[in-house]
């Protein structure tokens, strides 16, 4: 009993601890489909990252409770750490379990979409969404085009296109006149945008999974050491019947 009073009594202060990086994985999640969300048009793609922020929220009274909760707590204090420490956990593996998924799904259809988006660009100056939405992909990321620059040389459907040329943000930066002609690569990214944002996608997707999953482990030792409690904690509150 004394070994699980202080085995909960710790994870309640690891719970405290965990929950700023709990949040931060949520956060992620969602600024990353936020920020191309001409990629990622599906708006459930964000609901890991609401999950794990739902988490977050109840893991904080849970790791305040779990940590002043002693062998003579009551029955009552237990019973509302049990569950919220079962609410926990079926946000936690939702979340751990969909951060999984997503991310897989994600990573196949991201050449496909930004394929089209560098098919149907229509020049760096266009009002068009999808041209604009390109256009801050790459100079964010710094990159041009999907695998490299090449990419733009076979967009010959594109009206805006000009022998040897790409559009001006797959320019660096560091060159403020550069104006993406070919004849100067030095001054245009090399990399191609599709590995760095699977790279991003998959950084993101994988913290908020091990996140996820390392705290479904400690929610269920916290379980089971308030489960040892409770079983030799008498009923006090109805020793009156």
């Amino acid at each position: 009993r004394a070994s699980a009073q202080s085995l909960l009594n710790f994870l309640g202060f690891v719970f405290l601890g965990t929950a700023a990086a709990q949040a931060l994985g949520g956060v992620l999640v969602i600024l990353m489909f936020k920020n191309y969300s001409y990629l990622f048009q599906e708006s459930y793609l964000s609901l890991p990252g609401w999950l794990a922020i739902s988490a977050t929220l109840i893991l904080l009274p849970t790791g305040v409770l779990a940590g002043s909760i002693s062998i003579k707590s009551s029955r009552y204090q237990q019973g509302i750490l049990m569950y919220l420490l079962l609410l926990l956990l079926c946000l936690e593996v939702s979340s751990a379990v969909l951060a999984r998924v997503y991310s897989i799904r994600m990573a196949s259809q991201l050449e496909s979409a930004m394929g089209y988006l560098v098919h149907q660009h229509n020049g760096s100056c266009s009002q068009d969404p999808g041209s604009r939405a390109m256009d801050v992909m790459q100079r964010k990321l710094q990159c041009c085009g999907v695998h490299n620059y090449t990419d733009w040389l076979k967009a010959t459907s594109t009206s805006w296109h000009l022998p040897a040329h790409v559009p001006e943000s797959c320019c660096k930066e560091k060159y403020s006149h550069c104006s993406g002609h070919l004849s100067h690569l030095e001054q245009l990214s090399q990399e191609g945008c599709l590995k760095k944002l699977e790279d991003n996608l998959c950084f993101v997707m994988l913290y908020a999974f091990w996140c996820c999953t390392v705290l479904s482990i400690l929610e269920l030792l916290a379980g089971i050491s308030n489960g040892i409690l409770m079983r030799h904690q008498p009923f006090h509150d109805f020793l009156i019947l």
